[in-house]
């Protein structure tokens, strides 16, 4: 596919080493922050309380979260529940308070100035569903991760299995590190949308690939590096237009979503740029670093059967 019009000939493995440097340091700053930072998992993983309000009219959300700060409970996350007039409140457990209190303490704090509120729900998640998310969060990313590899290997080869899996693990560690570098709340919004991020970098590199080993079947008489060259950019305009119109769903989510989809957003926005570099800069270069070529992909030969003269 041409973009806007025009057949390109940009030499993306030529830069690879630049690319390689690039992504070194920003694995290593996403590695880094997060043995020492760690991600700011919210009310999901830490356990806490769940409250769910009803208001008579629409709930203005700024007004309870000042509330709620002015309150002592300056961390918690306020957001429409369904519709306007619902309100669903996470707060964080906190040591020197019992949790059964936490939702009367919030009530009174909502229903000061004479204020409407009814209470609809309380929930309290404990420290050890927490836990048990987390752990259950990070195998169903390594279970994800090695199903692709092993799916990779069958239906291409296994060089670039060994690329595609480097491409995602690149992807899912440097989206983990922007949540922990800024210290965004890490739920299981989020932890949807590292996933969903995993789909999409595989369905963009699985394209790439397609149309690498087309081409190591057709085009003969030049280098793997070349071939690469030259299918990527035969892709360009694919994936610069499916991750610009992906961008701006994502961009209208982000904006015009709320508080409930903000760090899902933020992440598939992340994981989505993140993902078209890694398609051409990490995948197709750890295929290439480990010297694929056409001989890899071409089809094996069927023997043909000697028969013998018919009498």
């Amino acid at each position: 596919m041409a973009l806007l019009g025009q057949k390109t000939d940009f030499d993306f493995l030529g830069k690879r080493r630049i690319a390689a440097v690039l992504s070194v340091l920003l694995l290593a700053g996403s590695i880094g922050s997060l043995a020492t930072a760690g991600l700011n998992f919210g009310i999901d993983f830490t356990g806490g309380v769940l409250l769910e309000a009803g208001y008579g009219d629409t709930a203005d959300l700024a007004e309870i979260r000042n509330r709620l700060a002015s309150g002592g409970f300056d961390d918690a996350q306020v957001q429409n529940f369904g519709t306007a007039r619902d309100v669903l409140i996470r707060v964080l457990p906190r040591a020197d308070t019992d949790s059964s209190q936490v939702g009367e303490s919030i009530m009174n704090i909502l229903r000061q100035g004479g204020t409407q509120v009814e209470l609809r729900r309380v929930e309290f998640v404990g420290p050890q569903v927490g836990e048990e998310l987390t752990e259950r969060g990070g195998l169903a990313m390594l279970f994800a991760l090695l199903m692709i590899l092993g799916y990779i290997m069958f239906r291409f080869q296994w060089k670039f299995a060994v690329g595609s899996v480097a491409a995602l693990v690149h992807d899912v560690v440097i989206t983990l590190g922007f949540f922990s570098v800024l210290q965004l709340p890490f739920d299981l919004s989020v932890l949807a949308a590292v996933l969903a991020v995993i789909g999409y970098s595989l369905n963009d590199t699985i394209v790439v690939f397609d149309r690498i080993r087309e081409n190591f079947r057709r085009i003969r008489k030049e280098g793997a590096e070349a071939i690469m060259n030259t299918s990527v950019n035969q892709m360009l305009g694919r994936t610069v237009i499916t991750s610009f119109t992906t961008l701006l769903v994502l961009g209208a989510l982000l904006f015009l979503g709320g508080e409930a989809v903000y760090g899902f957003s933020i992440a598939l926005i992340v994981g989505v740029i993140v993902g078209t570099y890694s398609s051409i800069f990490v995948a197709s270069a750890t295929a290439l670093a480990l010297n694929v070529s056409q001989v890899d992909l071409m089809p094996p030969k069927v023997e043909e059967e000697e028969v013998g003269d018919l009498p």
